[in-house]
């Protein structure tokens, strides 16, 4: 299958995949199993270890009394890549995998860590010469849908609907579905986006948690005025950078013109939100609010947190999982000195009648996609990998310990942590969640909004260049899909 096939933009795909509310029952009996021993398999991207015990030996399942499919008793390998390169997430899912294969060791998982930047091209590639991993992470939106359209991921809503799942919440089912149809199955956590500050320095400085855009730029000017950077920001991998720009948009329209310019249906990324979140960015980067050398910066090396750890920036705009990565690096520094507040709002935006509760993020973490290429029997087995010991006690109990909130029914009550308290709350309250640019959108787009984020902050192009660019690369996705 050609590969522009596989890349071709889902122009049916329900805007509720971008929109979706937040909250209540999705699903049907929960498969919140206990589970067996905790132990990590073998390190490495090579096969996760396994036990004799389990099925062969008589010993009980942890699927003993579920409503799950009677898996086969003959031999089968399953191929599952996914990105857990590194700890914690890395023991985490390998644990996952030798539950499953103690449980069914005539069943052998072949378990290959990828890189994450390079992710969706080696996936894209691995389809269109033919070597589609059985089962593999996507994060729904845009791509997942496409992979479904090119025949690499398969339909399971008849599993989902006769067999036990988790009680995930509607927003993670519905970013698991397209057209209707159940395609990926939530696993990992919710991840919405939110500004990590400095208390102790907001102290010191008399600053005041900003609720709006203007009073934002207060702080900032204060900040400055003491010497210290107002946003820690690490935009090598460029995406952190969409952050700021995905904020802006949303605040100041809603959710209405970036559908509009998805679907490139009287809409475009020179719209005024866009223009406005991309003059907003380039004052703010000729003002000093983001540190020098902003686009060589690299999160992976830690380079933004940094930044906060020594007093050098106040504040950074991130995903939630840099609670739990702060609070493994030090978890006395992260009580004494780390608090959270939501994006500010749009007062003018505001005052014309746009929402102000569209959040950034995703509500399903991760989702697995299945590509069984007519194989029933191992579509079941990996949906019981899937629902059954990715989503089972001893994962989601693990996925709690390091500050990540399963999107699943319930586990934001048990929520402790005063950051992710916040962020979960937020999350929970937002009339609707916009999925990552870099997520939703094709994977073609997403390399042409990636380098306009570089050139945006690096004040190499102004706002209308890069829509023009990200127009014409939308066009191009919808041209390749007819």
């Amino acid at each position: 299958m050609k590969m522009k096939k596989v890349m071709a933009v889902a122009l049916s795909l329900s805007m509720a995949m971008s929109l979706v509310a937040c909250g209540g029952n999705a699903g049907s009996g929960s498969s919140d199993a206990g589970s067996s021993d905790s132990g990590s398999a073998d390190a490495g991207s090579s096969d996760a270890g396994s036990s004799d015990a389990g099925s062969e030996s008589g010993g009980a399942k942890q699927t003993d009394g579920k409503n799950v499919p009677e898996l086969t008793t003959d031999d089968m390998t399953i191929t599952l890549w996914d990105i857990a390169t590194e700890e914690p997430n890395k023991s985490t899912q390998e644990a996952a995998v030798a539950r499953f294969m103690k449980d069914y060791p005539n069943i052998h998982v072949e378990q290959i860590h990828q890189q994450n930047d390079n992710y969706k091209q080696q996936l894209v590639v691995a389809m269109s010469s033919g070597k589609c991993p059985d089962m593999y992470i996507s994060w729904g939106g845009g791509p997942m849908a496409e992979y479904y359209k090119s025949g690499f991921a398969d339909d399971i809503t008849d599993l989902f609907n006769k067999y036990d799942h988790p009680d995930f919440i509607d927003a993670a089912v519905a970013q698991g579905t397209y057209d209707g149809k159940v395609i990926g199955i939530p696993f990992g956590s919710l991840s919405g986006c939110d500004v990590f500050y400095n208390k102790t320095i907001f102290a010191e400085n008399g600053l005041e948690v900003p609720e709006t855009l203007d009073e934002l730029e207060a702080v900032c000017e204060k900040l400055k005025a003491a010497g210290i950077t107002p946003f820690a920001l690490a935009n090598a991998p460029k995406w952190t950078g969409s952050m700021y720009y995905m904020y802006l948009v949303a605040r100041h329209s809603g959710n209405e013109e970036f559908d509009a310019a998805y679907t490139q249906d009287g809409g475009s990324f020179t719209s005024e939100a866009f223009l406005f979140a991309s003059d907003k960015i380039q004052d703010w980067v000729k003002k000093g609010y983001f540190p020098d050398g902003v686009n060589s910066l690299s999160p992976d090396d830690g380079q933004d947190k940094q930044l906060l750890y020594d007093g050098s920036a106040a504040m950074m705009l991130h995903g939630s999982w840099m609670a739990g990565s702060m609070a493994a690096d030090s978890q006395e520094w992260y009580d004494e000195n780390i608090d959270v507040f939501r994006w500010p709002e749009d007062a003018e935006a505001k005052a014309k009648g746009v929402p102000q509760d569209v959040e950034i993020g995703t509500a399903i973490g991760n989702a697995f996609n299945f590509c069984s290429k007519g194989d029933q029997a191992k579509l079941e087995a990996m949906y019981v990998l899937a629902t059954q010991y990715f989503n089972d006690d001893q994962y989601n109990k693990e996925q709690m310990e390091h500050l990540n909130t399963p999107s699943i029914k319930g586990y934001d009550a048990q929520v402790t942590d005063p950051c992710m308290k916040k962020i979960t709350e937020v999350f929970f309250n937002a009339s609707n969640v916009q999925l990552w640019y870099d997520q939703y959108l094709p994977a073609s787009v997403t390399e042409v909004h990636k380098e306009s984020m570089s050139a945006l902050f690096g004040l190499e192009k102004d706002g209308k260049q890069i829509g023009e660019d990200q127009d014409k690369a939308m066009q191009e996705a919808i041209a390749d899909s007819k």
